[in-house]
Order: structure tokens, then C-alpha cells, then sequence
């Protein structure tokens, strides 16, 4: 039977999930319909056949990059653009339901880069008060040093936006589900208020939203669609899934082309070819599986740790005791429209103490088989941690009060082991606390 995969990526009768094993059977960017499996290339540089064609492609690097373009790009150097990341690019950008995509060599290359693609002297950049560490520490540090300034709030209360915009204001970022708190933002509720704002301002000075997409995945959730204007993830996480190559991705519309190419070009940090491969191969094309089984246990061993009684709190968006469970059903939504609320658990001790904490987390590292103390998270090993001490500790502790970070925290991103195993290895160290 013939495959009806259109050239944009776009499919007839195709299911994303089947879209993300095979791809675009003919491309642009590298003609490939003879291979089962996309090529990879391993070339820094290109051979040019005349000065014209060289002087053409960097004359028409902004506008070569999209996964819509109906001729070959002209290839030059790997940091421009080369043929195996454009190829993963498509991809991102049609699983998000995104015009275009950029990659870059990490998650933070990525959010750097959105951040400040476009900013200048003078901008404010209002921040969700609980974000990744370095996320906070690329805002607090550095940023001012650009002349930027960081504003945060609680944007869990969409009022809290409208009191705080000012005309210097030029985006809002936050991460929904919150790392490590998995609280939610509302994505309509933001959009809503920055298009009114947007409204009175003059062209070219509008805010952009920017969500962080790396709890929930295009799996979950895709924020273009409650109309952000990008988002942004780390492909280290439950897009590469294997943990063996780091990368991060922005998603887009093509009116930005131009000033990402620009400043990637400039700025660097591109992801290379064999990452892009590996991601693009074994990523994507199993991250619907892996998030299902990752998806089914999270709610076995949610449902343990809310029972248990030494746990005081459990915070899971599949949960019916999530405080935002409402907005969770409506927000986060798989490529079926069917509930998709994530492998992410954060949960707390009953006796809220650092030391217990620790004790636990001591014991799951030297005694737990199914259970790693480790940072990252959506990777097929179930890896647990402590934020307060370890992914998060670059934040003030007044701010991680701020942010809700309480002192016996705890991360877990659910793998793909037997949930019986998961579950017996948190009763076995739970009881040694």
C-alpha cells in the first residue's frame, strides 16, 4: 500500500505516532527514499561548485532552514546548517505543530537562545518563579549583565501578569509542568493577556511567550496551539531518551527564521550531526511508546506514595487530589486528545526535614536496583533526586521558599522498569527512614 506522507510533513490519514518512525520518505534537505533509516553525514564542510553558489547560500541562510522549502538548501558549513539536524528539525517542528525548529547542542543553548534571539538593553523578561535551577541562574546572573532585567511572579495567578506589565516587558517565560513542582501554568489564561497587551503596542515591540516543554513533551502537550509563541525543551530528556546525547530544540513560527539562523550562526552552540542522528532515530520514533509505559506506572506509584504513610504530599498532574487536576485534563493532552499526564512525581516526606531527605535518597543509592540517584529525568532508567541540594541548589533558599521548593522534596522521573520493581524498591528504602 502507498505511503501518504506529503513533503511538508504534514499527513493524510498518518498518525503522528507512525509520522515519527517513518518521516518524510523524500525531503529537501537530502533525498533519501532508498534508505530505510535517514542518513547520517558527517561533513563539517561542503564542496561549493562556484563562488555564486557560495555567496548565494549565505546570502540566503535566514530563509533556507524551513521544513516547507520547495528546493534543495545550499549546504556550506555545519554550524549554518547540514542535512541530518535539518532532517530532526522537521520532525520537532511537525510533532509540535510548529512552522520550524531550531536545535541546539543542550536544553540551555536552547533557552538562551530564545531568550535572547531578539532582546536588547533595556528589556524586561518576567519569569514563573519556579523554573530549573539554571534556568534561574542564567536569569539572576546573567541576563542583568546584558541589561536585561528578570521579574518573577507566581503566574499560576494569571492576574499577577496583567499587574506587573510594563512597556519594557518583552517576554514571559515559565515551564508548565514546573520543575521540580510540576505545577501548572495556564497556557489560554497567559496568551489571553499578552495578545490584549500586544494590541496596544506598535509592530515589532509585542511580548512573546515562551514555554518549557521538557516535563510534559510534545507527547503531552503543545503549547503553539494555546497560542505561545515558542516553546522550547531539552532533548537530553524524554525526546533522546536513552540518556546518550544531549540537545535542545526551539519551535516556532517562520517569522522568526531569520534572527534564530542569525544567531545561532553568531552565537554557536548548534547540535551536531551524530546527536541529531541518534535523537532523530531512537529518540522520536519511540518517544509515544516509552511515554505510555513511563505514563502507566507513574500512576501506579503515585497512587503508592499518596497511600503511604510516611509521605506528606504527592504531587502528580494524573492524580484526582492535584490541585490543578482540572486544568492538567484540559492542558495536557495527547496526539489522540486522551489524558497524558506525564512520568514526573514530585513528592515530600510527612516529617518535612532535610535529613530524612537525604537518609532516603542515601539508602535508594546504595541499596535500590530499579531506582538511580541521578539528575535529568525521562530517560528509560527511573532517576531520582533531591532539587533542593542538587538540580535547584544554584537558587537562594528564600527564593526556593518562594518557588515552594520544600526542604524534603523529592524528583522522580519514572523509566520504563516493571513498575513492581519501582514500587518495591520505594517500600523497601521507606521503610528504612
Amino acid at each position: 500500500m502507498k505511503k501518504t506522507v506529503k513533503r511538508s510533513g504534514k499527513s493524510n490519514g498518518v498518525s503522528k505516532e507512525s509520522h515519527l518512525i517513518h518521516g518524510m520518505h523524500r525531503t529537501p534537505k537530502w533525498e533519501y527514499s532508498h534508505h530505510v533509516v535517514p542518513p547520517l553525514s558527517a561533513s563539517v564542510t561542503y564542496r561549493l561548485d562556484s563562488v555564486e553558489r557560495g555567496l548565494y547560500g549565505f546570502e540566503h541562510l535566514a530563509d533556507m532552514h524551513s521544513r516547507n522549502l520547495k528546493k534543495r538548501p545550499t549546504y556550506i558549513y555545519d554550524r549554518l546548517d547540514e542535512p541530518t539536524r535539518s532532517m530532526l528539525e522537521d520532525q520537532l517542528a511537525y510533532v509540535e505543530d510548529g512552522e520550524i525548529a531550531f536545535c541546539f547542542v543542550t536544553g540551555m543553548a536552547a533557552i538562551s537562545a530564545a531568550l535572547l534571539f531578539s532582546a536588547k538593553q533595556g528589556d524586561e523578561i518576567i519569569f514563573h518563579q519556579t523554573m530549573y535551577g539554571c534556568t534561574y541562574s542564567l536569569s539572576a546572573n546573567w541576563l542583568n549583565k546584558f541589561g536585561i532585567k528578570s521579574l518573577y511572579i507566581d503566574l499560576t495567578n494569571p492576574k499577577n501578569l496583567e499587574k506587573s506589565l510594563n512597556d519594557n516587558v518583552k517576554s514571559v517565560y515559565f515551564e508548565t509542568p514546573a520543575n521540580p513542582t510540576l505545577e501548572l501554568i495556564d497556557m489560554e489564561a497567559i496568551t489571553d493577556i499578552v495578545k490584549r497587551e500586544n494590541k496596544k503596542r506598535k509592530k515589532g515591540n509585542e511580548i512573546r511567550t515562551i514555554v518549557d516543554n521538557t516535563f510534559a513533551t510534545p507527547r503531552c502537550q503543545r503549547p503553539l496551539n494555546s497560542g505561545i509563541t515558542i516553546s522550547v525543551q531539552s532533548l537530553t530528556k524524554n525526546i533522546g531518551g536513552f540518556g546518550t546525547d544531549m540537545g535542545g530544540a526551539i519551535v516556532t513560527s517562520k517569522k522568526y527564521e531569520g534572527d534564530i539562523m542569525l544567531y545561532r550562526k553568531d552565537f554557536g552552540g548548534v547540535l551536531g550531526s551524530k546527536s541529531a542522528w541518534h535523537i532523530l532515530v531512537y529518540g522520536l520514533s519511540t518517544l509515544v511508546e516509552r511515554g505510555r509505559k513511563q505514563q502507566d506506572s507513574s500512576y501506579k506509584i503515585a497512587q503508592f506514595l499518596e497511600d503511604h504513610p510516611k509521605i506528606g504530599r504527592v504531587s502528580y498532574p494524573g492524580l484526582k487530589s492535584f490541585p490543578q487536576y482540572n486544568l492538567a485534563r484540559k492542558q495536557m493532552r495527547d496526539f489522540n486528545g486522551d489524558f497524558a499526564p506525564g512520568n514526573m512525581i514530585y513528592f515530600t516526606l510527612k516529617k518535612d526535614t532535610e535529613e530524612k531527605c537525604t537518609q532516603l535518597l542515601n539508602y535508594i543509592a546504595k541499596n535500590a536496583y530499579s531506582l538511580t540517584l541521578a539528575v535529568s529525568l525521562g530517560h528509560i532508567r527511573t532517576l531520582i533526586e533531591k532539587p533542593g541540594s542538587m538540580t535547584h541548589s544554584m537558587i537562594p533558599k528564600e527564593c526556593q521558599e518562594d518557588a515552594k521548593i520544600d526542604k524534603s522534596g523529592t524528583r522522580m522521573s519514572v523509566g520504563i522498569e516493571n513498575a513492581d520493581d519501582i514500587l518495591n524498591d520505594l517500600e523497601d528504602s521507606l521503610k528504612h527512614i
